[in-house]
């Protein structure tokens, strides 16, 4: 039976590609005669209230709803994506009344989740929307196949933007001009980079790129992944057969993935050859075994036959009708020189080609790390793979450059003045965290004090636990029972197909094999169909897995409803015979075993032991345990090797991580890899939070670029310099503005005359607290009544008064505070608008909190803060204790519910949280506090504060610039001589 209603509203939005337009009139004219017109919208409002969940007609206006909420650009509409006013626009667009709207918004709610981060020189617009849906062949089949996948609207939306963003920075791929444009894009660690390249490549290439060159990584098992993801979702079956007949085995000889499970029904169709259909073939140069090697078919695959033979590749007569060339290449010497000569042997039309290089894991391999030092007359020296990297670009003038990393700081700090390197000079693209990833929040509490993420998914490793590897393996097999348990009960089991544990203690192969042995004898004697085992397993079960499942999931109740599983667990990770894979670069094995293969292998239920081939960019499928106890110094090295993170569908409750707490690194130190960890994590997310901050137009023109990065950086990472001794950046940070936004300096000095000098400088504010406790309220977000107290001591400080404090304080990093300090001394409305501050000092309870005069105050409750591996405080301030705060400051709407914030509010008056802390490495409170009182240099006086919400919304700069040579302000680098 035909829905004329859905077939209306096809019609209608398909009228509505540059955005929403009036829809009863759009409706009246494009209704045929046996479809009403519906032109009062009452049987629209009818069906999205009664709808079903998989009704298609909710489903087009998810999807374009979803669309026009997270449109980047859109003339239609001043508000900001992402927000209600957005949607607002669109229904006052649409013309649809309050009944519809709010039917609408319940089926659909706006999605808000924040979208990519942009900071980018100004460039000229050419890949307009309508130029794209113009030319979209390639995208339109990549977006149908995430959709059969099961991508939820909003994250085909959000992949749509973020990808329209890095294309539309790139060189109009037609333009007479060479320009290679240079830009990073910045994900986090097994968040979905390959898919966001993968839309780049899909736009980059219907937009006119016509060769695409893919740095796959330096490992054979990386680059591999990555050419069976780029086959499978963008070059799709015709690409790959050539015109073979698919029934036909003579003509499948040499083709690759016909033992592939997923071949061919999960690649994407194009419903014949491309060039028939009006689009253009791609041309594989690499296939999923062969890397580059030599142009198979010689010179003759990179020769472009032109429509016009008078007129250059990239004009449009000849570009659009081109077959467009993509080489997965792994990032190695031999390979790149063989690819390198070919280019050479192509002569003048190389000039002509449109291309697109995507470097993945950017910071490994490409940067150039020799010594400026030992440069001759002045002359760079390049890196093998840098150098060869800067001969490509030099090659084909018409390359754009586009690294894709996690970890992008080596990337950031390239020299700017070095124009054949890869300085992210025109664009840098953060994208958000994925909506389902699992990342560094949900394995360190980093905003709040309850500590449930660390609960939930960190078991330590501790000198006094022993090595824990039986409980992990007990976890792992536990797990894979607990998969097999939802999978029969109603879970989707596709993200089951594989179950994986992945041990990582070192990089030496010797070591791998040996740690396989003993784990392997683990295994055979941990009796898991004995009684025993099975006992040991309950406990596990009751003590862990029952305790923290996740309630919207299918879990027994008890064991022994999970026996049966359990048994199935073990066959499954016992196939093959052996439950254990090594995974490094070892070819000459003593013993055999099955490669691993997530492809080929219908299930892979094993325990990985491995190093650098289990990292940097490799998705390990299925992974739900990690045994993690290598030691590095190397930031960027122990960031790649959380391959814990990433999507966990059906089974994130399940995640466990078992990781050193007390390693020991050199002969008398040791470290805790989870705070390490968490250290890095931070670092990202400033990163992050600074980039967002920063990206922000004002009066239509970018308030920083790519080269201002690095100075602003390097503020917050004293152990990252400029690549070039003999350069520096001629820009220095000057002040960052905070307006709403708290400021929590955590680079205290250390040695105790400091620390008393700094207690002193607050004497006279701690001789202002009152006697009496102020008793603040904390409501819960959730607006279901729930709320926490504390009492505080308070005062009230003039802006004079705090900006001596402040002006006074010694710091571990002086440089850090003072673009801050910078932003107080302005108190006009240009500057912090700040009259004076409300000084608030909550007396805490707890194990830790211990009452103490200081320098002859009023008893103030002490609080316990560690400082991390670099001897800077993770956090001060409560996040308990903010709420209040930004009541005083502003910020927040004020409560009847929070009496004293309602009191101390003022116009123009911020506020500021102080905590006397004592670093636990010293010694617990208690034991410091003689008659009453604490020696001034063992306590940092610790602050947050936030500044009175600014009496306008219009957007003003957060940061301040001062070129250092003024006669030069646009350069990136100056000489320093």
């Amino acid at each position: 039976m035909t829905d004329h209603l859905f077939t209306l509203h096809g019609d209608v939005l398909a009228a509505m590609r540059r955005g929403p337009k009036p829809f009863a009139k759009l409706a009246f004219v494009l209704s045929e005669d046996e479809e009403p017109a519906d032109t009062t919208l009452s049987h629209f409002q009818d069906r999205v209230l009664n709808a079903d969940p998989g009704d298609g007609l909710l489903a087009l206006w998810h999807r374009t709803l979803t669309a026009w909420d997270l449109a980047e650009q859109a003339d239609w509409s001043a508000a900001p994506p992402r927000t209600d006013a957005r949607r607002s626009d669109t229904y006052d667009r649409l013309g649809f009344g309050a009944g519809l709207r709010k039917a609408l918004d319940s089926a659909v709610p706006v999605f808000k989740e924040p979208g990519p981060t942009v900071i980018s020189k100004e460039f000229v617009s050419w890949y307009s929307r309508d130029a794209a849906a113009a030319r979209s062949f390639y995208w339109n089949a990549y977006e149908r196949l995430l959709r059969s996948k099961g991508w939820p609207d909003a994250a085909v939306s959000g992949l749509d933007e973020a990808s329209h963003a890095v294309v539309e920075r790139l060189s109009d791929p037609t333009r007479p001009e060479a320009y290679g444009a240079r830009g990073l894009v910045v994900g986090y660690v097994q968040s979905g980079k390959t898919a966001n390249f993968t839309g780049v490549t899909a736009k980059a290439i219907d937009a006119g790129y016509r060769l695409v060159i893919v740095l796959g990584g330096t490992l054979n098992l990386l680059r591999g992944q990555t050419q069976r993801r780029l086959d499978m979702e963008l070059i799709g079956r015709e690409n790959i057969l050539r015109g073979a007949d698919p029934s036909d085995p003579d003509a499948l000889v040499g083709i690759d993935y016909q033992e592939d499970a997923d071949w061919p029904e999960k690649f994407v169709g194009h419903g014949g050859r491309p060039s028939t259909l009006g689009a253009f073939d791609i041309e594989r140069l690499t296939t999923r075994d062969d890397d580059y090697k030599s142009l198979l078919n010689g010179i003759r695959a990179l020769e472009f036959e032109k429509q016009s033979r008078t007129e250059p590749l990239y004009a449009p007569a000849n570009l659009h009708h081109a077959a467009a060339r993509i080489m997965v290449v792994k990032k190695n010497k031999s390979v790149l020189d063989k690819l390198i000569k070919d280019l050479k042997k192509i002569g003048p039309i190389l000039s002509e080609i449109p291309a697109l290089i995507i470097d993945d894991e950017s910071d490994q391999a490409s940067v150039n790390t020799t010594d400026p030092k030992k440069w001759e007359d002045g002359k760079v020296a390049r890196t093998a793979i840098n150098g060869q990297i800067s001969q490509l670009l030099g090659l084909l003038p018409r390359a754009q450059y586009v690294g894709y990393t996690a970890t992008p700081f080596a990337n950031v700090f390239v020299d700017p003045g070095d124009g054949e390197d890869i300085f992210p000079r025109d664009f840098l693209v953060s994208l958000p965290r994925p909506t389902g990833y699992m990342g560094v929040q949900d394995f360190h509490d980093l905003d709040t004090d309850e500590g449930t993420a660390e609960e939930t998914h960190v078991r330590g490793i501790y000198a006094d636990t022993g090595d824990r590897l039986q409980d992990a393996l007990d976890a792992f097999v536990l797990t894979g029972a607990l998969k097999l348990y939802r999978a029969d009960h109603g879970v989707p089991e596709g993200p089951f197909r594989h179950h994986t544990m992945l041990v990582h203690e070192s990089v030496r192969m010797a070591e791998h094999t040996a740690l396989a042995l003993r784990i392997s004898s683990m295994w055979h004697q941990a009796a898991y169909t004995s009684r025993q085992g099975h006992d040991r397993l309950a406990a596990l079960f009751a003590s862990d897995f029952h305790r923290f499942a996740d309630g919207d999931l299918p879990t027994p109740d008890s064991y022994e409803e999970l026996r049966a599983y359990v048994s199935r667990a073990r066959q499954l990770i016992n196939a093959g015979g052996t439950p254990v894979l090594v995974v490094n670069g070892d070819t000459e094995r003593d013993y055999d075993q099955p490669d691993l293969d997530f492809e080929r292998t219908p299930h892979v239920w094993k325990i990985l032991v491995g190093g650098t081939k289990l990292s940097r960019g490799f998705t390990v499928e299925g992974l739900t345990v990690t045994y993690y106890r290598r030691t590095t110094q190397q930031a960027d090295t122990l960031m790649q090797m959380g391959r814990w993170f990433g999507f966990r569908p059906g089974y994130r409750d399940l995640v466990r991580l078992y990781i050193g707490r007390e390693e020991p690194l050199g002969k008398t130190r040791t470290i805790d890899l989870y705070e390490a960890f968490e250290a890095i994590c931070r670092d990202e997310e400033t990163f992050r939070t600074q980039l967002t901050r920063y990206a922000t137009l004002v009066d239509g023109k970018p308030q920083v670029t790519p080269a201002q990065i690095p100075p602003l950086v390097s503020q917050h990472l004293s152990w990252i310099k400029p690549s070039a001794r003999n350069k520096m950046f001629n820009a220095e940070l000057v002040e960052i503005r905070s307006p709403g936004q708290w400021v929590e300096p955590t680079a205290y000095p250390v040695g105790a005359e400091e620390l008393r000098g700094n207690v002193a400088a607050w004497g006279a504010a701690l001789g202002m607290l009152s006697e009496d406790l102020s008793v603040f309220v904390t409501l819960a977000d959730n607006d279901r009544g729930g709320y926490t107290r504390y009492s505080a001591r308070t005062a009230v400080l003039s802006h004079t008064q705090m900006l001596e404090v402040m002006s006074s304080l010694a710091w571990g990093r002086p440089d850090l505070f003072a673009p801050h300090l910078a932003y107080l001394r302005d108190a006009s409305d240009a500057g912090c608008a700040t009259d004076d501050w409300a000084l608030i000092l909550p007396q805490t309870s707890g194990p830790t909190s211990v009452p103490a005069s200081i320098f002859g105050s009023q008893p103030l409750t002490l609080v316990q803060r560690k400082r991390n591996a670099r001897g800077v405080f993770n956090r001060i301030s409560g996040v308990a204790h903010r709420q209040s705060a930004e009541r005083i400051a502003g910020l927040r709407s004020l409560s009847d519910d929070d009496p004293f914030a309602t009191q101390l509010h003022r116009p123009r008056r911020g506020a500021v949280l102080l905590y006397p802390v004592v670093d636990p490495s010293i010694g617990s409170p208690a034991d410091l506090v003689t008659d009453g009182s604490i020696d001034p240099g063992k306590v940092v006086l610790a602050a947050a504060f936030i500044s009175a919400a600014s009496p306008s919304d219009k957007p003003v700069p957060y940061v301040r610039f001062r070129a250092i040579d003024s006669s030069r302000p646009g350069e990136a680098t100056i000489e320093v001589r």
